[in-house]
């Protein structure tokens, strides 16, 4: 009995509905929504840049206009002015709440989030988080991302620690994901040895294979040629992942945590809208930083960047600004 219950947790993807699903579907020759997602990057991306309170700034937007929030909010463990909360649960579900409200059917938020160990600090962490979440039932969790880098402090009383969190949670059962756009090559030698298995698509082969959900990828050292004076900067790379598999060409990209402007820096090479705010004013300066060392790669389109004065003009405002994106 206790080996088949073991057997049973080794094998929990055989008994997950959302694989059994997928598989159905591929049986009938059908795919998931995502599948029927249009794509086709705009002529013009339009990207929101100023200071601004995370929850009065969702209050100004249009329900279900975005299709996809990151999130890196202060991570309540101290290490700042502005990285303590007396009750940071009550804080967060203000904005939980409205993000629901905002976000498109199709929608993901991602949480980029800190746990606490040994008192650091005391009012809830992202733990805290995860359980009010799914008590209210505000979204569905995906996956947790575990964010794996190499470089990092050491540690003579504990092991040190290597990786961050990032909780994925989708607003519906039909959240878009684009997994081809975020695949991984295999290496030539397992390339060579797939292609000779005849069991296996070749199509599928040489799109790569699913990256999982352990995400190798340096934190920004001190001398990064990518870094533009904020404290808690975010590699671009990991952040375009998000982008890549999440959102699709002309869909909006929001993050009220801006912080270095990385988001918004993101979504002008990929093709997206964004709005990037921050209760920081400096928010502004190091988006234009971000900025400096921007060239137009092949097949990226033109851009401009609107401030508070003229945030009335983006492209969320307008009706039915959020595209559907189904065919």
């Amino acid at each position: 009995m206790i080996f088949d219950d073991c057997r049973k947790l080794m094998n929990r993807s055989h008994h997950n509905s959302r694989h059994i699903g997928m598989n159905a579907l591929k049986k009938r020759g059908r795919s998931h929504r995502s599948a029927s997602f249009s794509f086709g990057k705009p002529l013009q991306t339009t990207h929101a840049v100023f200071a601004a309170d995370c929850v009065d700034l969702l209050r100004r937007l249009p329900n279900e206009s975005v299709q996809l929030i990151v999130c890196d909010p202060p991570y309540n463990i101290a290490a700042a002015d502005w990285d303590s909360y007396p009750d940071y649960v009550s804080w967060a579900i203000d904005w939980l709440v409205e993000s629901k409200r905002v976000l498109a059917t199709s929608g993901s938020l991602v949480v980029f989030g800190g746990i606490q160990y040994q008192g650091e600090a005391g009012s809830g962490d992202l733990l805290s988080l995860l359980h009010e979440i799914r008590s209210r039932r505000l979204f569905n969790l995906v996956n947790l991302i575990i964010w794996n880098y190499p470089n990092g402090m050491g540690a003579q009383r504990f092991f040190a620690n290597r990786h961050e969190e990032v909780a994925w949670f989708a607003k519906s059962s039909e959240y878009f994901f684009d997994l081809d756009a975020v695949r991984e090559p295999f290496d030539a030698a397992t390339k060579q040895a797939y292609l000779k298995d005849k069991r296996l698509r070749p199509e599928s082969i040489e799109k790569g294979k699913n990256p999982t959900n352990v995400w190798r990828m340096n934190r920004l050292n001190g001398n990064s040629k990518e870094r533009v004076g904020h404290p808690t900067q975010k590699p671009r790379e990991i952040v375009a992942k998000l982008v890549k598999a999440l959102s699709f060409d002309g869909s909006l990209v929001l993050d009220f945590f801006a912080g270095s402007g990385v988001t918004s820096r993101v979504c002008v090479e990929l093709g997206r809208h964004s709005i990037s705010t921050d209760i920081d004013p400096e928010v502004t300066s190091f988006f234009s930083k971000q900025m400096t060392d921007y060239t137009y790669p092949d097949g990226t389109c033109d851009f401009k960047v609107l401030g508070e004065h003229d945030f009335q003009h983006h492209p969320v405002f307008t009706s039915g600004s959020q595209p559907s994106g189904a065919t």
